[in-house]
């Protein structure tokens, strides 16, 4: 019987997504910060609710911004005897604490339009309008950074990107909303353009908590099947059974892995766990998997009777 433990480094491609993703957050979130205080001025002085909303929107893209390169700095911090992960959680539960954020904004949003709906102010849509199109350029810009981050494997970028991508689309709503108030004097056109941004900002922010929520509940990651990694292992020569499997993530794109696998007389300890530990890291890309190695003969040393 063995015990064994095994994790690489994670290389040279992942240290360059490293710093790509802080450059792509930290230029984003300066670049909304200031707008968005643009906006609110702008805001209050057309008296457009949905330029609020928007703002309201870009307030919470400027702290999930923020938060999301806090979150990658402090992760940053080295490994302690206390947290023997370091501080790489933090990233998740800032996505977490971020995706709560926008629900609340959304319910506010939607509380004020219906106020609105039963008695439309007036609303001055020529500033409107110019600050709805800034808005949506410096939306695009700042997506286009976040394009080149590492918004596919990154939790934490990825909901700074759909913010921004939310944002976009916010400010189309403004534009719109500008349009018809200009055009055809329709003051409702501005509370039908906030809770379209509310219904946006709800969605993801729903989302965004429910997977940090899963990471946190150290739910197995979505893209890898459990019970094809137990075949995986179990099609090993000499491998008995493979149980007590589990599969959680410490933070976005750091899967771990641990599990005990029985083994015939015949098979080789050494051999048969160094072939476990290619077949995680080529087909799973697991990196990081405690494993251990029993003969059957010696019966299941759990003290928990998990072994069958």
């Amino acid at each position: 019987m063995g015990h064994h433990h095994h994790g690489h480094s994670h290389g040279h491609s992942h240290g360059h997504s490293h710093t790509s993703n802080k450059k792509a957050l930290l230029s984003s979130f300066i670049l909304i910060a200031a707008f968005m205080v643009v906006e609110v001025i702008g805001g209050l002085v057309t008296n457009s609710l949905a330029l609020l909303s928007d703002a309201g929107h870009m307030l919470s893209d400027a702290a999930a911004l923020g938060l999301s390169f806090f979150a990658i700095k402090l992760g940053e911090k080295q490994v302690s005897q206390e947290k023997t992960y370091g501080y790489k959680r933090f990233e998740i539960i800032a996505a977490a604490l971020n995706g709560i954020t926008l629900i609340v904004i959304s319910l506010f949003i939607f509380y004020e339009a219906i106020q609105r709906f039963f008695a439309p102010p007036e609303v001055q849509s020529k500033g409107m309008l110019v600050i709805s199109v800034i808005g949506l350029l410096v939306n695009i810009i700042a997506a286009w950074i976040l394009m080149k981050g590492d918004k596919d494997e990154n939790l934490n970028v990825r909901s700074a990107f759909l913010h921004v991508l939310g944002d976009m689309l916010g400010s189309v709503g403004a534009i719109a909303a500008a349009l018809f108030i200009m055009f055809f004097g329709w003051g409702i056109a501005d509370p039908i353009a906030s809770v379209i941004v509310a219904a946006l900002i709800l969605v993801s922010g729903l989302r965004v908590t429910k997977d940090s929520f899963h990471i946190l509940m150290e739910g197995a990651p979505s893209q890898i099947d459990m019970n094809q990694v137990k075949e995986a292992l179990g099609r090993i020569p000499f491998v008995n059974e493979v149980h007590d499997l589990h599969i959680w993530t410490i933070t976005s794109g750091y899967p771990v892995l641990s599990c005990h696998i029985t083994i015939s007389d015949e098979g080789i300890h050494d051999e048969i766990l160094s072939q476990s530990q290619r077949i995680l890291h080529d087909k799973f890309h697991i990196e990081h998997s405690t494993i251990q190695v029993e003969k059957a003969a010696n019966g299941c040393p759990s003290p928990h009777g998990t072994c069958n």
